[in-house]
């Protein structure tokens, strides 16, 4: 046996090769705050549609929510993963997130809609993560953020295709 001291490595001394760990880990912090109030927003909506619509809404708005509860705990993983801690208070979640609630109940089409913009949304902040992550030479979350990207862009399309007249 060696005199010399074993370190053992933690979860915070894994090296990614990332450049800036902390930017990067801040970006998806944001958009795991933005994810996180999207699910709850989808899930009320989820819950409180009604109209002739109701179950195409209903049922894609369930796949949706549940999409965005795994993508979550992706998120916070990724930044686990870069040695840095994931939001653990809802205040930091409100602060990051750039998801807005409506003030009053909104009609069927009127949270289609609403949702479409907040999927539009997080999808133009995943941009800028893609970019952000490619200049930091993390491929790991570069893909990570296209394939959310793709995710709401695509929610997008369709909850606007049902808003559509």
């Amino acid at each position: 046996m060696s005199d010399t001291l074993k370190v053992i490595p933690t979860a915070d001394d894994v090296s990614t090769g990332v450049r800036d760990k902390v930017a990067v880990a801040e970006g998806l912090a944001d958009i795991l705050a933005d994810t996180y109030r999207m699910t709850f927003k989808t899930h009320a909506y989820h819950w409180n549609v009604t109209g002739p619509a109701f179950y195409s809404i209903h049922k894609l708005t369930d796949e949706h929510y549940e999409n965005m509860f795994a993508a979550a705990d992706e998120l916070a993983e990724r930044i686990r993963a870069l040695g840095e801690l994931a939001p653990m208070r809802m205040n930091d979640i409100m602060k990051r997130s750039r998801v807005e609630d409506l003030e009053e109940m909104p009609s069927a089409r009127e949270m289609m809609e609403d949702l479409a913009n907040d999927h539009q949304k997080l999808a133009h902040r995943l941009h800028a993560l893609v970019e952000l992550s490619g200049n930091h030479k993390d491929p790991v979350t570069e893909d990570l953020a296209t394939e959310r990207s793709s995710f709401h862009e695509e929610a997008a399309w369709m909850l606007r295709a049902i808003a559509a007249d």
